[in-house]
């Protein structure tokens, strides 16, 4: 007979998701101390909410008191289309916002486990959550955090979306974990046209592509930013297309997860003619929307100078 563990874990992959780990909730205590390294050095950049009550971040008590439990699971988006330029778009923003997608994957693994304990209660977490979502990957033994910040795992890359459902359930535990397997290699690093991987493992938001064309909200793009594009209008995956790993990428069963009217970029004339109308028509229930209407057109006349 399954445990409620075991049950889980089932439940997990018959919601759709790819690869799943059962930890404690408890303080992530190394991890904590990487992290406040990266805030004293400023390379949050202007996302001041990162920095806003950190505690609440490493610590899932902090966000559910009842915790007891973490399930963390991985959700393949990789899909078998290329980039073209100029005007390109990061790969997890192609399809339907992951955030719905998998928000729900893990509403739904919460009724089934409710099927089996009807008083369980539990959170789900999915990026915009106070979670440390990487760390809580490796914890549970999913992948290793790569030089490039991004976890990898050995069978799909680093093409993955992370998800936890916090429960108020003492559970079976994974204690393995996944060693790190970047080893001498260092093509994130060389490939970054910025230089914002600035060390192994330590990403420098402001000098990161992705961070400049979604999160940075002023009116011109750092220059260093704005003379190194190579043609992304909304985030950058050249860190992750370099990376070895992701020769084992996979395509992804989530058709939602394919490129929205089949587009892997925006034209720039287009996005700097559309109007706000079109715009919210355009990105419903898309990731682009993250970096709203002004962002995008900033972004589309760099891409024309």
């Amino acid at each position: 007979m399954m445990s409620i563990s075991e049950k889980i874990r089932q439940f997990a992959l018959d919601a759709g998701f790819d690869k799943v780990g059962i930890v404690p909730a408890m303080y992530l205590d190394d991890e904590t101390e990487r992290f406040k390294l990266w805030l004293d050095a400023g390379h949050h950049a202007e996302m001041a909410w990162i920095a806003r009550d950190p505690q609440r971040r490493t610590d899932p008590r902090e966000i559910f008191p009842a915790a007891r439990s973490v399930v963390v699971v991985l959700k393949n988006y990789y899909t078998d289309h290329r980039h073209t330029s100029p005007g390109k778009i990061s790969r997890y923003a192609w399809g339907d916002d992951y955030h719905d997608v998998v928000g729900a994957a893990l509403r739904t693994m919460l009724e089934l486990i409710r099927t089996e304990v009807p008083d369980a209660d539990g959170k789900a977490c999915v990026d915009i959550s106070p979670m440390m979502d990487k760390a809580w990957a490796v914890r549970a033994g999913l992948g290793w955090q790569g030089k490039h910040s991004n976890v990898i795992t050995r069978d799909l890359g680093s093409w993955v979306f992370i998800g936890e459902l916090i429960l108020d359930l003492d559970l079976e535990y994974d204690a393995v974990q996944v060693e790190d397997h970047c080893g001498t290699c260092t093509a994130c690093l060389d490939a970054c046209p910025t230089s914002a991987i600035v060390e192994p493992y330590i990403v420098d938001s402001a000098k990161c592509i992705s961070y400049a064309t979604i999160e940075h909200r002023g009116e011109s793009l750092p220059p260093n930013i704005a003379q190194n594009l190579e043609g992304w209008i909304y985030g950058c995956d050249i860190c992750q297309d370099v990376c070895p790993w992701n020769r084992f990428e996979k395509q992804t069963s989530e058709a939602r997860f394919e490129p929205r009217l089949g587009q892997t970029s925006l034209d720039p004339d287009a996005v700097i003619e559309m109007d706000h109308e079109a715009y919210v028509e355009r990105f419903r229930h898309s990731a682009v929307k993250r970096a709203k209407l002004g962002g995008l057109q900033r972004n589309a006349n760099y891409l024309n100078k």
